[in-house]
C-alpha cells in the first residue's frame, strides 16, 4: 500500500511548524510535571521569522500575515535572524478582557494581540525537544521586557492581561 498524503498535508506551506495540540481530558492533570494555562479566547497562531520576512500560521498552515498587520510588524522587529512562537491571536476590550466576537467579526484585525506561549525555534536552535519550561523561561527572558511585550505580542510566564 502505498501512502499518500492527505490533501491537507499537501497544503502546507514552507517554513510551517505543526502546533502541538491539547487532547481532551476528564479532569486536568495533576502533579508537578504538568503546566495549567489561560485559555485565551482566540485563533492558534504560528508566528514565524526567517530573515526578514514574516509569516503568520494558523494551525491548519493558512497564512494569515495580512489578516494581523500589528503582529507581523512586531515580530518582524525583533532582533533575531529566526523564530517561531507559538500563540493565540486574541481581541481584548478596554478591560484586557478576551473578545472573540471582535477577533472572528474581523473589525479589529489592527489591533489583535498574539499571546505567545511556546518558542518553538530561535536563531536555528530548535526548541521542540526541550521540556516547556525551558522554552518559556527563554521566551521571557529575551522577549518578556522587548517587543514581545509591546501592545501587539505578550510572552506568557504567568498571567498577563491585554494592555
Amino acid at each position: 500500500m502505498l501512502f499518500r498524503p492527505s490533501p491537507a498535508a499537501q497544503r502546507r506551506p514552507p517554513g510551517y511548524i505543526e502546533p502541538c495540540i491539547p487532547t481532551l481530558a476528564s479532569r486536568p492533570p495533576r502533579g508537578p510535571q504538568w503546566v495549567h494555562e489561560i485559555k485565551h479566547d482566540g485563533y492558534r497562531l504560528i508566528a514565524r521569522k526567517q530573515g526578514d520576512r514574516v509569516r503568520l500560521f494558523t494551525r491548519r498552515g493558512y497564512d494569515w500575515t495580512a489578516r494581523y498587520p500589528l503582529i507581523a510588524k512586531t515580530v518582524a522587529a525583533l532582533k533575531i535572524s529566526s523564530a517561531t512562537i507559538d500563540g493565540e491571536a486574541v481581541c481584548c476590550d478596554a478591560h484586557g478582557v478576551s473578545v472573540f466576537e471582535e477577533l472572528h467579526s474581523r473589525r479589529y484585525d489592527d489591533r489583535v494581540t498574539l499571546y505567545a506561549f511556546d518558542l518553538l525555534e530561535l536563531d536555528g536552535e530548535d526548541f521542540r525537544p526541550q521540556p516547556l519550561h525551558v522554552c518559556k523561561v527563554r521566551l521571557e527572558r529575551d522577549y518578556g521586557d522587548s517587543a514581545l511585550n509591546s501592545r501587539s505580542i505578550i510572552a506568557i510566564h504567568g498571567l498577563t492581561t491585554c494592555n
